[in-house]
């Protein structure tokens, strides 16, 4: 890949990663055919008769909590790099560019997933995959490489997220197990997202501003929007994760799965 393409694209650190970075995209595709293929074995009750939308869904789950967990790992000691320290705006640092395009990776894998299966999932993750994306990509100017290490913890969450889910299709809807994953992955969420993610999108806007003039105007742009975005999303789906939990655990719902079970038994 040529340096001055990269270059006039304003990414032109990526020379040196952009094959991590494919080789990410299609190891997400590979974990995907993984799962298609041990899951079944794994969970021969479950998987094999879930729809093949929910197969789908299941897959994306395997991929996100694998990815969640690398880049989660990967990317921590970036939030102590002296190099990028010392200039948090237009620091570059070759670990840092390597862990950006594992995230790339995932998240353009991503965006074409959402894309492709958009009826099953919904615009929402189309946004959220392009508006990752994007500002990831545009690390590699370089840009905002330190605060991408801040804005990777969001995925501490993931994992808690993903284990929800995989319990409501293997039964365990509203046990306790649930319950404490739930309770857990609200706090969480709430903690890295919401108070972290905020405060650091302001400590991000408070040294942007003093070079804001050394900045091109599109990847104000892109950041401005994709920050709003993100940030609406996670209110968003903070909001639907405590509706979630209320509907599990309400006594209603608890009175509606015990009638379930005694005609069951009947």
């Amino acid at each position: 890949m040529g340096d001055s393409i990269l270059s006039t694209l304003g990414v032109s650190a990526l020379e040196h990663h952009w094959t991590t970075l494919l080789y990410s995209a299609i190891g997400c595709s590979l974990i995907v055919h993984l799962s298609q293929t041990v899951c079944p074995r794994l969970f021969p009750n479950t998987y094999p008769q879930l729809a093949k939308a929910k197969k789908l869904n299941w897959d994306v789950h395997v991929v996100s909590s694998v990815h969640a967990i690398a880049i989660v790992l990967l990317s921590t000691p970036l939030l102590w790099n002296e190099t990028l320290m010392q200039n948090k705006i237009f620091g570059y640092d070759f670990y840092a560019g390597q862990v950006y395009a594992i995230a790339c990776g995932y998240f353009l894998w991503d965006t074409i997933h959402s894309i492709r299966h958009m009826k099953e999932f919904g615009i929402g993750f189309v946004f959220h995959g392009f508006c990752s994306f994007s500002v990831f990509i545009f690390s590699f100017r370089p840009f905002l490489q330190y605060y991408g290490s801040v804005f990777l913890m969001f995925e501490l969450s993931t994992p808690f997220l993903n284990i929800h889910w995989f319990m409501d299709k293997l039964g365990l809807t509203g046990s306790i197990y649930q319950l404490i994953n739930g309770v857990v992955l609200l706090v969480v969420f709430f903690g890295a997202r919401i108070v972290f993610g905020i405060y650091m999108s302001y400590q991000t806007y408070l040294n942007v501003m003093p070079v804001l003039d050394q900045i091109p105007w599109h990847l104000i742009v892109v950041y401005s929007a994709a920050n709003v975005v993100l940030n609406t999303l996670n209110l968003f789906w903070f909001y639907k994760m405590i509706e979630s939990l209320m509907k599990r655990f309400s006594p209603s719902s608890k009175n509606r799965r015990a009638s379930t079970k005694g005609k069951r038994v009947q």
